[in-house]
């Protein structure tokens, strides 16, 4: 007996589509008691979720308390699944809700980043309604936005997230832990749909090789975006972003790195230009996409969407997002303008008759346009299409 009570899961007022769950070793008959807020409606289907999640671990002799906060059955089963291995870690079966084509779909290499969405990977009430949103991806977090204490619970809810929720097309990502212990976090959750692991606080090509490897073992094809949180990540940034083919993105964490140079963030920048400058190079030096950082100040939308178009200006294609209201913004922010459209159009409209004519290279207002001028006004009308 590893130990006599165990619990996982948060209950209270505030809290909504979650549950707390209380899992002990039983003196007699085991005993299940359960409070919801959906007893009426849904009582006895949790009841009867949580006999059966019990009997899939090898846990049936258990006495459960459960208290119910409105909790869809993929968390239920997740924080009942934690509390059990918390008190028995020895327990070695696991309770997966099912996939299906809603939950299960493709990303690619080029798809849009313009916005990448970060939800607490503890909290499943952001979850839900996460996808309707629209943003380009979604963040299940599991590094700054989880405490210490609940990593375990949160790696299992972001593991029964991605099989059961309905993000609405968004590129389903996650942010792990920094390395080692992103590792174990990449082993448990790369099987389960996740289309791009983010890798924090990356300062070697090393712990990308490394991460390519393991999800090679896996056999599992998900892509990487390394974050560059500190000078020396920056200071590497080149060969961090070419030391796998599945690296798709580059991007820079500004918090960290303005904290690690010891110098306060501010709005203008000025202290992290040549980081972000490194950043944007490096990315297009190495052929993926340049991403920026979260823009904190979540209620000063004016700011926010002149900070973007400043980002956008530099070079960048996306950045991140720490609330719902900011998505439309970025979104306009990175659009390109009806200049840059029309402009794109006649390149391509120019080349492509230059090709027919059997040439190679063709003039368009007084500049010479060759394959990978055309190759960057392709890539603006697709992103037009895709908007």
């Amino acid at each position: 007996m590893e130990g006599v009570i165990a619990t996982a899961g948060m209950h209270g007022g505030d809290v909504r589509s979650d549950c707390w769950v209380q899992v002990e070793e039983a003196t007699g008959q085991p005993q299940l008691h359960l409070t919801s807020r959906v007893e009426a409606l849904y009582g006895q289907s949790i009841r009867t979720l949580l006999r059966e999640t019990l009997a899939a671990l090898g846990a049936a002799d258990l006495s459960v308390t459960l208290d119910d906060s409105g909790a869809l059955p993929y968390t239920i089963t997740a924080r009942i699944e934690a509390a059990v291995y918390r008190l028995r870690p020895q327990t070695g079966s696991t309770v997966l809700p099912e996939m299906n084509s809603i939950t299960q779909y493709p990303t690619n290499r080029q798809r849009l980043r313009r916005s990448r969405l970060y939800l607490p990977g503890n909290t499943p009430k952001f979850f839900i309604n996460a996808g309707l949103h629209r943003p380009d991806g979604v963040i299940l977090d599991l590094e700054d936005s989880v405490p210490a204490t609940e990593k375990d619970t949160a790696r299992l809810l972001v593991r029964n997230a991605l099989r059961a929720v309905n993000f609405y097309d968004a590129e389903k990502m996650v942010r792990v832990n920094a390395l080692p212990v992103g590792l174990d976090d990449i082993r448990l959750l790369a099987p389960h749909g996740v289309h791009v692991f983010l890798l924090p606080k990356v300062e070697s090509s090393d712990e990308v090789v490394a991460v390519d490897r393991l999800l090679t073992q896996l056999g599992v094809d998900s892509f990487l975006i390394p974050i560059l949180e500190s000078a020396k990540g920056v200071l590497h940034a080149w060969p961090i972003a070419t030391a796998s083919h599945r690296v798709v993105a580059l991007a820079i964490g500004l918090e960290d790195y303005t904290a690690d140079l010891g110098t306060p963030r501010t709005v203008e920048g000025r202290e992290s230009l040549w980081a972000r400058s490194q950043v944007i190079n490096a990315a297009r030096a190495a052929g993926v996409q340049p991403l920026t950082s979260v823009f904190s100040n979540i209620d000063d939308q004016a700011a926010l969407l002149a900070w973007t178009k400043g980002e956008r200006s530099l070079g960048f294609e996306g950045a991140g997002c720490l609330h719902p209201r900011q998505i439309a913004l970025i979104h306009q922010a990175f659009a390109p303008t009806l200049d840059e459209i029309e402009k794109a159009k006649h390149i391509v409209d120019a080349f492509n008759a230059a090709l027919t004519g059997g040439q190679g290279v063709v003039r368009v207002e007084g500049m010479m346009v060759d394959a990978p001028v055309v190759a960057r006004a392709r890539q603006l009308l697709q992103t037009v299409h895709e908007s």
